[in-house]
């Protein structure tokens, strides 16, 4: 066989899944049979035809999505030996330079020549890749495929940050906006032992939350978020909050809700928002960040953090399709009636 299926979007809505060639590895590269691909909320940009990263190749509708894959090696090119064929391997999502200093650092996501897979570069949304070996993670038997695709961006981008605000058992932390971001907030707050306030206002999210290990869940719908939080702290406020939701009210209630010298992080993307700087943070000496991704060599890491704390990662996956199933599963992630969904071979 020398043909695979893949998924494209033309625009405006429309999913089409075309037979392509069947990539063959080059020098320093891995073909990688996809076995999982999970679907973000920022591959819907490419399904609009208004992708978030505005790249060339992004705009024209002909490169094969998912840059949350994970599958076995297939076949290897000349020169690679960190990984071969068999393994079973999570893929990184940023390609850079590989010289610069974010290279070398691991940030790849932060390289000046960074292309994306499944933006700039063809993705997983298909039945193989071809990818340069070194962005190829290895991935523990205890850990299944579809844990490790979520685990590329869901659960390392919120372990990444976690670790950056050093939430720790002494910690009561607020998670607003309950996607698959969020979830994935939860579980890793529990699994390094803090307290979890959740916030949404979709009750079956919060119903989510709950069976994920949050201790307390607040309906943004039902009054006032902040209150509601420090009645749970005790007048203290929360020791830390992360915003998945992007939302401008999320973000300023992630600012109120924390004591002085508390920490906060801005997950969820937004492009504007307005805040009081003296009162929200200055005046309580709070720390705010912005995070996204993680370095590659945290990825053994989160994957044995994974394993480790048990944490349900497939819980967060609310369904599950095949190739041919697309159209059906970008229009039900488009409406919201999904957490997160994965291709499965």
């Amino acid at each position: 066989m020398d043909k695979m299926l893949g998924v494209v979007f033309p625009g405006d809505k429309k999913v089409e899944v075309r037979e392509f060639p069947i990539p063959q590895p080059k020098t320093g590269e891995a073909l990688v049979k996809i076995k999982a691909s999970a679907i973000c909320r920022s591959d819907m940009s490419l399904y609009y035809g208004n992708p978030v990263l505005n790249s060339e190749a992004a705009k024209t509708g002909s490169i094969i999505p998912g840059h949350e894959p994970a599958g076995q090696i297939e076949a290897v090119g000349e020169g690679v030996t960190n990984v071969k064929p068999g393994d079973r391997v999570a893929i990184y999502l940023a390609i850079g330079c590989g010289e610069c200093a974010h290279c070398k650092s691991g940030f790849k996501m932060f390289c000046k020549q960074f292309k994306c897979i499944g933006f700039d570069l063809h993705g997983g949304d298909a039945q193989y890749m071809v990818v340069p070996a070194e962005y190829c993670m290895k991935i523990p038997d205890e850990m299944s495929y579809v844990s490790a695709a979520v685990s590329t961006d869901a659960i390392g981008t919120l372990y990444h940050a976690q670790k950056r605000m050093g939430i720790s058992g002494r910690d009561t932390i607020v998670i607003f906006g309950i996607g698959p971001m969020g979830g994935a907030g939860i579980m890793v707050a529990k699994g390094l032992g803090a307290t979890v306030i959740a916030v949404d206002a979709v009750e079956n999210r919060l119903e989510l939350s709950k069976e994920l290990g949050a201790d307390y869940v607040i309906n943004a719908k039902d009054g006032d978020v902040v209150k509601e939080i420090m009645n749970i702290t005790k007048g203290l406020g929360a020791d830390a909050a992360i915003d998945c939701s992007g939302n401008q009210y999320a973000e300023n209630n992630a600012l109120d809700c924390v004591r002085p010298h508390g920490r906060v992080a801005f997950i969820g993307e937004n492009t504007k928002v307005t805040v009081d700087p003296s009162n929200q943070f200055i005046r309580k000496q709070i720390t705010v960040m912005g995070s996204w991704y993680f370095p590659i060599h945290e990825f053994d890491e989160i994957a044995k953090f994974v394993v480790e704390r048990k944490l349900p990662v497939e819980k967060l996956v609310t369904h599950k399709f095949k190739l041919e199933e697309a159209e059906t599963a970008f229009r039900l992630f488009d409406g919201k009636e999904t957490q997160k969904v994965v291709f499965v071979d």
